[in-house]
């Protein structure tokens, strides 16, 4: 499972004389925790390349107001680039997590901007390639994996992300020792099941039989991870053994 494309960014691949073109063509903005960066259907063009902070990629479901979250993006990472190349309105919404800071840069200037650099076409290319490649897992993820080893699987990673991420998805318990377990501080019941494409009760299931195993521990709004081996294998589909109840 994976929200995150691992590869380096676009920010972090670009050449000097492309990046200073990139911000003399741009504004800068910021955006506060759980604002609306862009919004699905909306036929606006612009695009923006995030400095700092998190955003959540999501689109609508046929489930009234739920969502399915499609992706994670951070520093250095382009959101919005296929309305501004395609000429289409947004295929999702993008919300911030947490503050966030971004160049946003008209549609039409990105399109000059990719246009008269091969360097930067290429890497547009790339970009599109690595995630649609990342798509296709989740893709797979979501039609064979059971709710409780998709929920373990994303909590694994989003507990690796607070821990390497310098402008983190979770926050590390201050109330305990430094760094002892990770502590997902953003994501809430509703927005775990969005991440894995679940109902809200059967993660709340499933997070139920984790806490009685001792796998975590959970407060509102905060996931904390106790047992890494645990959780990796039910991700893998083994049996740690819940207690009978």
């Amino acid at each position: 499972m994976a929200l995150v494309v691992q590869d380096r960014t676009f920010l972090d691949v670009l050449g000097a004389a492309a990046r200073k073109d990139l911000f003399r063509i741009s504004a800068e903005r910021t955006f506060r925790a759980d604002e609306h960066v862009l919004l699905e259907q909306d036929d606006s063009s612009h695009v923006l390349v995030l400095l700092e902070g998190w955003v959540v990629v999501s689109t609508a479901t046929d489930r009234s107001s739920a969502r399915l979250i499609l992706a994670l993006r951070r520093r250095g990472e382009l959101v919005g680039e296929m309305a501004a190349l395609g000429g289409i309105t947004r295929s999702a919404s993008v919300t911030a997590l947490g503050p966030v800071r971004a160049l946003v840069v008209p549609g039409a200037r990105f399109r000059a901007f990719a246009g008269r650099d091969p360097e930067v076409s290429a890497l547009l290319m790339a970009q599109l390639v690595s995630r649609l490649r990342t798509a296709d897992e989740e893709r797979r993820t979501l039609a064979s994996l059971t709710v409780i080893q998709r929920v373990a699987g994303r909590l694994l990673e989003l507990g690796e992300l607070q821990r390497a991420a310098s402008g983190r998805a979770g926050a590390r318990d201050t109330d305990g020792p430094a760094d002892e377990f990770p502590v997902l501080a953003q994501f809430a019941q509703h927005d775990l099941a969005d991440a894995v494409g679940a109902t809200r009760e059967a993660v709340a299931k499933s997070l139920r039989l984790l806490r009685s195993a001792g796998v975590i521990r959970t407060r509102p709004r905060r996931v904390e991870l106790i047992d890494h081996d645990a959780l990796s294998l039910l991700a893998a589909g083994g049996n740690i053994g819940f207690p009978a109840r």
